[in-house]
């Protein structure tokens, strides 16, 4: 047998007695090719160990059996666990997944200019990345079947799946508000780039309307950055005022988790002096015994890796790409009760 490494469609077209022309018609699944002749060249590829080069299947105008995965980051729970998902389907039908993080803003600006899935990929999957609009350009400048996971939605009807946030963060105070507390506090995050997140606006949204609604006036608001330490730092500017609240809505739950720990270390009693409440059913909210309002987040990643499966397939219907907002609810544990 022929060495793997050294196997090319010339080998192929060799043993099976054919063109090369032939042989990559039949390993791309083209016509031109009886059933005979392509099982033939199918069973020569076999025997030959042969692979197709994605980049050369690409160029060639084939199929790479590749998809590409943009996220913000990779080392925090949201984004690994949609990967989880995306990956649990891509895995089923032998897709690859590619994934790029742009983490800071240097990486984000490498990654618009140069383009790099470019001819490397079949599709792409953007994971709540806050595109501005010449990113958004160079998104299309791909000509790839492009699927959206969170953030804003995206434009000329391109598929999208998340949940309504605003929504999401009613949710968390009308339950504050149900429970009797009327002076509630937010700590949201902040923007350190200088580009809106469609979920932190969303989420600051539903928390003015609702309070707007229940005619509680002017309530504190602490803008820190996301994460754990960014919950524990907004918290202390809490504590600094002359009053405490009585309940705190946090954008996230790792931030809700850093208010929680401030707290603890304080000698503040959770929830008799201070409730506290999340959004998004961290695995960590329930050994916290956060209140949360929990999203699928995983069932997202999962849903966006089977709209672009879709897109790839040559036999599917012709559909009009799909908005699917999935619903959020309220967790209610032990970090929010008094005051009634």
């Amino acid at each position: 047998m022929i060495p793997k490494q050294a196997v090319n469609m010339t080998d192929v077209a060799q043993r099976s007695g054919v063109s090369i022309a032939s042989v990559s018609r039949a390993l791309r699944g083209e016509s031109g090719v009886s059933p005979a002749t392509r099982e033939r060249i199918l069973s020569a590829a076999r025997e030959l160990a042969y692979v197709v080069s994605p980049e050369a299947s690409r160029l060639s105008g084939g199929p790479t059996g590749r998809v590409g995965v943009v996220v913000p980051r990779i080392d925090a729970w949201f984004y690994s666990t949609v990967l989880a998902g995306i990956a649990g389907e891509f895995d089923a039908v032998g897709v690859d997944l590619v994934l790029c993080a742009l983490p800071d803003p240097a990486a984000r600006h490498r990654f618009f200019e140069a383009l790099p899935l470019r001819r490397k990929v079949d599709a792409v999957i953007v994971v709540s990345v806050p595109l501005t609009t010449r990113e958004h350009t160079r998104l299309d400048q791909l000509g790839l079947p492009t699927v959206f996971v969170g953030g804003h939605h995206p434009r000329d009807g391109q598929p999208w799946v998340g949940i309504d946030d605003e929504m999401a963060a009613q949710q968390a105070v009308g339950h504050l508000l149900r429970i009797g507390h009327r002076d509630i506090a937010m700590i949201q995050a902040g923007d350190d780039e200088g580009i809106p997140w469609a979920t932190n606006e969303a989420r600051i949204r539903g928390f003015h309307r609702l309070v707007g609604a229940a005619g509680l006036g002017d309530s504190t608001v602490v803008t820190v950055e996301w994460g754990i330490d960014g919950g524990a730092r907004g918290m202390e500017t809490l504590l600094s005022r002359p009053e405490l609240p009585t309940a705190v809505f946090c954008h996230s739950d790792e931030m809700a988790l850093g208010a929680l720990r401030t707290l603890r270390r304080s000698g503040i009693s959770v929830p008799q002096q201070v409730s506290v409440i999340g959004v998004d059913d961290h695995p960590s909210a329930d050994l916290s015994d956060l209140t949360t309002v929990a999203q699928p987040v995983r069932e997202q990643g999962r849903i966006a890796a089977l709209q672009a499966l879709a897109r790839l397939d040559p036999e599917a219907p012709e559909t009009e790409p799909v908005v699917t907002t999935l619903p959020t609810r309220l967790v209610i544990r032990g970090s929010t009760a008094p005051p009634r």
